[in-house]
């Protein structure tokens, strides 16, 4: 009987271990996907023959970010001329 005790605690730690590690294989994807891991595989050279627009114009999450950043900052600047504009045809 005291063997069957032990039993249930190894039997316990092992299917939490394992729990942890699927976990940790979900998580691991999704941080890739959405490009905060750095993947092995990306980061190699172009020696696969795609050239370095190709390589620079493939969208990932962090050129997503880069790129709706540029144009918030296109549309505070056009709405600032705008608005300088409008001062400028109230004024007269």
């Amino acid at each position: 009987m005291a063997l069957r005790h032990r039993q249930r605690g190894w039997v316990g730690l092992v299917v939490i271990v394992l729990a942890l590690a699927i976990v940790a294989l979900i998580a691991r994807t999704a941080l890739k996907q959405y490009g905060l891991l750095d993947d092995p595989a990306r980061g190699q050279p172009a020696a696969a023959g795609a050239s370095e627009a190709a390589q620079a114009a493939a969208v990932t999450p962090r050129n997503a970010l880069e790129r709706a950043k540029g144009v918030e900052d296109m549309v505070k600047q056009g709405a600032a001329a705008q608005q300088k504009n409008i001062d400028d045809a109230i004024a007269k």
